[in-house]
């Protein structure tokens, strides 16, 4: 059979980077990593193409060319998965969706041939199976977890890799803790499940004979879910065989914020060559992180964790999140000055959602206060319940913290707070490539002349060379990643604050 595999395209988001990238000449942050395993399940004499709508268009004959369209997409990539379905069902074609926007929302897409849910190591063989006896059914679900020790290698001949700016590769699913409005245990479960230490080098020997040569993004939901396992084999054998290629990748990934108790597990991830964490720290209101759930938070100074964590050569990218039934008058200045005052440079502020299975979404269900579905963007001022807090006064808030967090004065000044507080551990930096070259020329043209505000950008360029010389590749890249983010927060955030002044 001939398979045609469609990744739908993602939104204009503070997650998208799409302004970020045209400064190194890429499409898109990270390949479809689901997708490319899929790829790795089928069998080998079916015939594949991929099609990802952040690089390429879908064209009627790569439709028409396929005996089946695969689709597999995130919730924020809603809209764009029902154009792809509609276009696909106007040609005929036959299509199959998987992924976590199905799995939680399937009953929004009744054209769709069949349902694949779950986790594919459970549903796409008996799919396969009765797709060959020509009684395939609707849908295909299981609550079964499966051994991810049996997931194979991601399939990277159907991408160009040239066309990312990051590889990806997945080591666990599953998260140890219970955060009321995560979607992660309806997913992929609270018990951490993991790849063998050999599993995971296979994957990272099939990317490094690609030719890639820079970063690389483990995907879990909480890379430390089982730190026992982390610091007894994997980091090990990740730090030797890091070490005998010279150190190709650099590796950011997702953690719990305990990660900052642990001082052998940190060194032992900045000796492989970690630079980057991103925590969900969600809020500095103790009584909002213990409605959650997010008890891994509440009893602790999360601004020492974060320079812990940043002393020891780990940037932290956070998440923060406002409109929770305790959150005060008071959290959108706290939520300010918190992430000014502890310099994570990368704050991605998103409004609270409820998305389908969570029990933040059982609870505002029974309290009559759900709205609607959740869309998979926290940033689109929308949610999809009914808020404690005055709803203007929530959106007017949520528009002053991203107004100020990103506006060019905020901005480089918290890249300054970040870089005397970070410490440079990874025993070998990224190699320059003439992109990065390209990539210095342009902000220098955009940030430094073409922008309001940038007297401030070059403050950063010279406090950068002369007090922290060594740092001035991350120095621009966060400069560059600031442009991003004001692109997007434009579409609801004051000009003039935006452009500093």
């Amino acid at each position: 059979m001939k398979i045609l595999l469609v990744y739908p395209e993602y939104p204009d988001t503070f997650w998208s980077f799409k302004h970020a990238l045209k400064f190194v000449n890429k499409q898109a942050a990270f390949p479809p990593l689901g997708l490319l395993t899929v790829a790795g399940m089928l069998p080998h004499e079916h015939e594949l193409k991929l099609v990802d709508l952040n690089i390429r268009k879908l064209k009627d004959s790569h439709i028409k060319w396929a005996d089946l369209v695969f689709i597999s997409a995130m919730v924020v990539q809603k809209d764009s998965a029902h154009k792809v379905i509609k276009k696909c069902k106007s040609l005929g074609a036959c299509v199959v969706a998987g992924g976590p926007l199905f799995t939680t929302q399937y009953e929004d897409f009744p054209s769709v041939d069949h349902f694949v849910l779950n986790e594919a190591e459970v549903t796409l063989p008996p799919f396969l199976e009765d797709l060959k006896k020509g009684c395939a059914q609707h849908i295909y679900t299981s609550e079964i977890r499966p051994d991810i020790r049996l997931a194979p290698v991601p399939n990277w001949d159907l991408v160009d890799i040239n066309k990312y700016s990051a590889m990806s590769v997945q080591y666990s699913r599953g998260c140890p803790f219970d955060c009321e409005f995560c979607d992660i245990v309806v997913l992929n479960g609270r018990v951490p499940r993991t790849k063998s230490r050999e599993q995971l080098l296979r994957e990272l020997e099939a990317i490094y004979k690609t030719g890639w040569r820079e970063s690389v993004f483990i995907v879990d939901d909480n890379f430390i879910g089982n730190k026992k396992k982390l610091k007894a084999e994997i980091l090990p054998a990740l730090i030797d065989w890091m070490k005998k290629r010279h150190y190709p990748f650099t590796f950011l990934t997702q953690t719990s914020i305990n990660l900052a108790d642990d001082e052998y597990l940190m060194q032992l991830m900045t000796r492989a060559n970690f630079n980057q964490v991103f925590i969900g720290i969600e809020s500095p209101s103790k009584e909002s992180l213990a409605e959650c759930g997010k008890t891994q938070n509440e009893t602790r100074d999360l601004a020492s964790s974060i320079k812990t964590l940043q002393n020891r050569g780990l940037e932290v990218q956070g998440g923060f999140i406002v409109g929770f039934d305790h959150d005060p008058q008071a959290i959108f200045q706290d939520i300010i000055n918190f992430v000014q005052g502890s310099g994570v440079v990368t704050a991605m502020v998103g409004l609270l959602h409820a998305p389908n299975g969570t029990r933040l979404y059982k609870r505002l269900k029974s309290e009559n206060r759900l709205t609607g579905n959740f869309s998979g963007n926290n940033t689109d001022l929308a949610i999809n319940f009914i808020p404690k807090m005055n709803m203007k006064t929530l959106m007017d808030g949520y528009k002053r913290i991203v107004d100020t967090l990103y506006a060019p004065k905020q901005y480089y000044e918290r890249v300054i707070i970040f870089l005397k507080e970070y410490k440079h551990k990874s025993p070998r930096a990224g190699r320059l490539k003439p992109q990065h070259y390209m990539a210095l020329f342009k902000s220098f043209w955009i940030l430094g002349v073409k922008e309001r505000g940038r007297q401030y950008f070059w403050k950063l360029v010279f406090w950068t060379m002369l007090k922290r010389p060594r740092e001035f590749p991350m120095s621009i890249t966060l400069a560059i990643y600031g442009f991003h983010f004001r692109q997007v927060a434009h579409r609801y955030a004051s000009p003039m604050n935006l452009a500093g002044t």
